[in-house]
């Protein structure tokens, strides 16, 4: 199974967090994007399996999306 997980870095809480449309019920953040998909990888089997009854082979893909505003010094 190939599962793509989102993971976006929320500005308000300096925090890193995760969605994903192939694993229902990933629900996860951290402060760090290495620190969270360590656990993303934990998790994955996890939900897969309470959710979705599967207990397979999981190829994990991530993407990373991070927007920062600037503000330009005259």
């Amino acid at each position: 199974m190939k599962c793509v997980v989102k993971l976006i870095w929320d500005d308000e809480s300096c925090k890193w967090h995760c969605e994903s449309n192939d694993i229902p019920g990933l629900l996860l953040e951290s402060n760090s994007c290495d620190a969270l998909i360590e656990r993303v990888k934990m998790a994955a089997p996890e939900m897969l399996e309470l959710n979705c009854n599967y207990t397979g082979s999981i190829t994990l893909s991530f993407e990373t999306v991070r927007t920062d505003n600037l503000v330009k010094v005259s």
